[in-house]
């Protein structure tokens, strides 16, 4: 099972579809960007299904203060936490 890393265009994406799907389901990733940005990620089934149960394990057990959690997100993608 490989576990490569592939960024692509959208555009790329659209024109080579059947090329980046046999990635993912080879067990890898794809980075979709769109104007030089990443717009999103296709990757396989279990490893989404893996990171919500983990998320949500982790909710359920409130073993996270959700008002941190909430402030590091935004204090990383904003740099701010107003």
């Amino acid at each position: 099972m490989s576990e490569a890393i592939a960024i692509a265009t959208s555009t790329e994406i659209q024109n080579n579809f059947g090329r980046y799907l046999q990635i993912v389901m080879n067990g890898g990733e794809v980075i979709i960007t769109r104007n030089g940005k990443e717009v999103g990620r296709f990757i396989p089934r279990k490893a989404a299904v893996s990171y919500l149960t983990d998320s949500l394990t982790g909710i359920l057990k409130e073993s996270a203060d959700l008002d941190q959690v909430k402030a590091e997100r935004l204090k990383a993608k904003y740099e701010c936490a107003d």
